[in-house]
């Protein structure tokens, strides 16, 4: 259902729950109500409707049909429209989860356009609801709610990452390297994805902080905002490490990926050495007993008294002396 809450609010409370956006446009001028309505993936005939009623820029609107906007904030005249990038992190695939909600704040309405299942605007509804002194303060209240909903959800979404550049770095130095890079490559991607998504906030925020007095908000509405605003620079300045690290963490993988390949080179090239230097020790003795284990009768050498002995000693003299030589240049 593309309506998800449509309610009508009158000095803070919760008057009317119209079952369809007429009923709402009507209670609105019959009470001099605010109107608060949240939409779920609208068609373009509700978005048309809602943009009538309330004169949304084109611009704003077509934004808010298309989606896949980056977080920011606007000004058309006197309505704010503001995107924003929720995430979520899912515990099964380990990986950061993006949404996208467009908020559209006028001196008497609210429309919130959602894309995803992130955030859950129930809640703040609910905690608004329960509130109504802070609900009195009007449409910036609101969208000071929903702004803090949206940071807040941050927080369990960078316990994950946390977490997750601490197994990085557990199997950094534990020798398993079987997908390692990727990995770390994957993550530094949500990470980038996760500070574009945060980083706007902060210029919002200074934004509508700029912009209080002359638009009349309260001073406790004021005080809020710059809450919100000291856990959004916490943040950034949080993920601006997770960046470095695993920066870092890329580096020092490749290093050691390349120490360990050197290394086993080194020591295929030592096995080698070995090998080839026993073969050459046994290449003497092999060639002197071939030559003189042959039943050759012509060969004088054969029959003197100490031509087999003299044959033997030249094997080992042989042996001998290419073992000191392949010694030497510790082949051995």
């Amino acid at each position: 259902m593309p309506i998800v809450d449509n309610a009508v609010y009158v000095d803070g409370r919760r008057i009317q729950d119209p079952s369809n956006l007429t009923e709402t446009f009507e209670h609105m001028r019959d009470h001099s109500g605010m109107a608060w309505i949240g939409l779920y993936r609208p068609t373009e005939a509700e978005v048309a409707a809602v943009a009538s009623e309330f004169s949304l820029h084109p611009l704003a609107v077509e934004d808010a049909l298309a989606g896949h906007q980056r977080a920011k904030l606007e000004r058309y005249g006197d309505v704010l429209f503001a995107v924003l990038r929720p995430a979520r992190y899912d515990d099964q695939t380990e990986s950061v989860a993006f949404g996208e909600l467009h908020v559209f704040v006028g001196p008497d309405f609210v429309v919130t356009v959602r894309h995803a299942d992130s955030p859950d605007l129930s809640q703040v509804r609910a905690r608004m609801e329960k509130q109504p002194e802070l609900l009195r303060m009007g449409p910036e209240a609101i969208l000071y709610a929903i702004l803090d909903q949206v940071v807040d959800e941050y927080s369990p979404v960078l316990a994950g990452v946390e977490n997750d550049i601490d197994e990085i770095e557990e199997k950094l130095f534990g020798g398993d390297d079987a997908g390692l890079s990727q990995r770390i490559y994957a993550l530094a991607r949500e990470v980038i994805a996760l500070h574009k998504s945060t980083l706007p906030l902060d210029d919002m925020l200074q934004r509508l902080l700029q912009g209080s007095d002359k638009y009349g908000v309260d001073i406790e509405l004021q005080r809020s905002l710059r809450d919100v605003l000291d856990h959004v620079i916490r943040l950034n300045e949080r993920i601006v490490a997770f960046r470095s690290i695993l920066d870092n963490a890329l580096t020092v993988h490749s290093t050691l990926v390349t120490q360990r390949q050197t290394d086993t080179s080194l020591e295929q090239n030592d096995q080698v050495k070995k090998i080839s230097g026993w073969a050459a020790i046994l290449f003497g003795p092999s060639l002197v007993g071939t030559v003189y284990g042959m039943n050759f009768e012509n060969m004088p050498e054969l029959h003197w008294t100490y031509g087999y002995p003299m044959a033997l000693g030249l094997m080992v003299a042989s042996s001998v002396v290419l073992y000191v030589v392949f010694k030497r240049k510790h082949w051995l």
